[in-house]
C-alpha cells in the first residue's frame, strides 16, 4: 500500500511520543489512507487517498 495521498501528497510525519513523566521518544504519525477507484482523467484507476480528500469531495469515485 502507499505511504503518500495521490491527490494532496500527505505522508508520514516524525515527531517525539512525550509521557506524563516527560520522556521523549521518537515516532511516526501516518496518514490515514484508503485504496480506492477514483475518475482520473476520464478514467477510472486504482489510487491511494486520504480520509480528509474523499471527505471533502477532491476525488470523483467511480462506481
Amino acid at each position: 500500500m502507499a505511504k503518500v495521498c495521490d491527490v494532496c501528497g500527505k505522508g508520514k510525519v516524525f515527531g517525539n511520543q512525550v509521557s506524563h513523566s516527560n520522556r521523549h521518544s521518537k515516532r511516526t504519525w501516518s496518514p490515514n489512507l484508503r485504496r480506492v477507484r477514483a475518475i482520473i482523467n476520464g478514467t477510472p484507476k486504482r489510487v491511494s487517498v486520504c480520509t480528509r480528500c474523499l471527505r471533502t469531495g477532491k476525488v470523483e469515485r467511480a462506481l
